[in-house]
């Protein structure tokens, strides 16, 4: 069993689609888990269907809906402080550095982040990059295992098959509850709630199973 996962993203909403299941299952087990989340997402460009937030109060909306999903997952919470659509122009250095000062402190077993260059988003492919920068600067035998999450369209014939499929089928609901907790993001993503069965017969479709692959550092 796990000794305490740590997930790196860069966006609320970025662990809910993305790992949630997973962390379910760790937290079920009794594993802690503290999500580092790079944004607050304020960048982003879905505003709530219907819009229910512009450009000034969005951080505010976001920053609640992150707490209100980590609160779901039953997970601890970090900000980075970093600005949504900015971490590519981040010194990559000093990144790596700031991540591994907090993972120097929690002495994970595990992290969980994305596959730089296969994560479409700028922001995902440098804080995955900076992530996996930072377990490489850690001592050898406090280093944990990364899990790296890849999600662009080709990853399988570019990178082959995760080594790690995880099936989140019975930890479903807490997924989408976690998910949902992001209403800003969700709905216009989405395109409803809970109570349309074609969305979530869709969903099920999609976010049932939650792969990554390992790190190699050799």
């Amino acid at each position: 069993m796990e000794k305490h996962v740590v997930v790196v993203y860069p966006h609320p909403d970025d662990e809910s689609f993305g790992a949630a299941g997973t962390i379910t299952q760790f937290r079920e087990q009794g594993v802690p888990v503290t999500y580092l989340c790079g944004t607050l997402g304020e960048m982003g460009r879905n505003m709530g269907n219907p819009t229910f937030a512009n450009r000034e109060t969005l951080p505010d909306i976001r920053k609640k809906e992150l707490k209100d999903a980590c609160e779901v997952l039953d997970m601890e919470l970090r900000m980075l402080g970093y600005r949504d659509k900015t971490l590519e122009f981040e010194d990559r250095s000093a990144v790596a550095e700031h991540l591994k000062g907090i993972l120097d402190e929690i002495e994970p077993s595990l992290v969980i982040t994305h596959y730089p260059e296969h994560a479409v988003h700028p922001d995902h492919n440098a804080l995955g990059a900076a992530a996996i920068e930072a377990v490489r600067r850690m001592a050898p035998e406090k280093r944990p295992t990364v899990w790296a999450q890849a999600i662009t369209n080709n990853y399988l014939e570019e990178l082959g098959n995760p080594e790690v499929i995880n099936d989140v089928s019975d930890q479903f609901d807490t997924k989408m509850k976690a998910v949902f907790a992001h209403d800003s993001q969700a709905a216009p993503m989405l395109g409803g709630g809970y109570d349309q069965k074609e969305v979530m017969e869709y969903a099920r479709n999609m976010f049932s199973k939650e792969a990554f692959f390992i790190w190699n550092y050799e």
